[in-house]
């Protein structure tokens, strides 16, 4: 069992921002790509945006790949939903009950209409659990520790804690209503993360000359082999690759890192070369566990 620590050091605290995709991948299983989840680590704190299935086993990865202990699941501090789709919350409850009596405050979750509706049933769920461990009272032990602080958002500043900010945005998103996206702002790097959107002008607007926009995709050439059917779903839902290319052409990021990408039978290569046709600076598609930082 990971021993209870008391906050971040002060050497963690002097340490640059780190961001670490935890998970890649669609809402299909797959043993390579964990559901959506990207983690920011600021001054020794650990902020999950999305968190879903196989997202806390990664995250305990990440946290001794790169020595993070905030990325421990009782120690990460927040969570960030951009919508209620189950593959970007599915990994919710484990990250909020595993080891819960061991955590130094409530798990703290910001995210659209429905997020307390999800952490009710939770509480319902693992209810008998609850009882069972508050009954041990295990020495030192949090009893409130299983709890989560819910905020619902709109759109605006969300979050401000010590020298990190995080602004919450509505992108389309077919019929799911409200989704979100986000731009987190440190004193060292601006991250935009798109959520699951089809084409955006605040996607565009809101990543002008960022350090690192987190977008999904889909390829065209995949896109074009679909049904009807399939078409219209997902063109109401997610950003085609050259879409995604023409935006960043405008918003001139420094850097676009692809997650969450429908490539229809279609290469990584492919989908890369398919948003580089329209935007000439750095593209990356990102695998389970990258680590990206302000200075690179």
């Amino acid at each position: 069992m990971e021993k209870r620590v008391d906050g971040p050091t002060e050497m963690d605290k002097n340490k640059p921002t780190q961001v670490i995709v935890l998970g890649t991948g669609m809402p299909f299983p797959d043993a390579y790509r964990a559901g959506s989840s990207i983690a920011v680590i600021h001054k020794g704190e650990a902020y999950l945006f999305d968190v879903g299935a196989g997202a806390v086993r990664r995250a305990v990865e990440a946290r001794y790949k790169y020595d993070i202990a905030a990325l421990y699941p009782s120690q990460i501090k927040a969570v960030f939903i951009t919508h209620m789709h189950s593959d970007h919350t599915m990994d919710f409850a484990e990250l909020s009950q595993t080891l819960w009596w061991s955590r130094r405050d409530h798990l703290q979750a910001y995210g659209p209409v429905g997020t307390q509706t999800m952490v009710d049933g939770m509480y319902a769920m693992m209810a008998p659990d609850t009882r069972i461990r508050e009954g041990g009272k295990a020495p030192g032990g949090n009893l409130t520790g299983y709890k989560v602080d819910v905020t619902e958002i709109e759109s605006g500043k969300i979050f401000d804690h010590d020298g990190m900010t995080v602004e919450a945005f509505r992108v389309p998103h077919g019929k799911i209503e409200p989704s979100f996206g986000y731009k987190i702002v440190t004193d060292d790097i601006t991250v935009v993360i798109s959520g699951d959107t089809s084409f955006s002008e605040v996607v565009q607007e809101k990543s002008i000359g960022v350090d690192i926009l987190f977008h999904e995709a889909m390829s065209d050439k995949g896109y074009a082999t679909l049904p009807a059917f399939w078409q219209d779903y997902h063109g109401a839902s997610h950003t085609l690759a050259s879409q995604v290319g023409k935006l960043a052409a405008k918003s001139r990021p420094k850097k676009i890192v692809l997650y969450h990408v429908s490539f229809f039978g279609t290469s990584e290569q492919h989908i890369i070369g398919e948003i580089k046709q329209y935007y000439d600076g750095e593209v990356v598609l990102a695998n389970d566990l990258d680590l990206f930082l302000s200075h690179e």
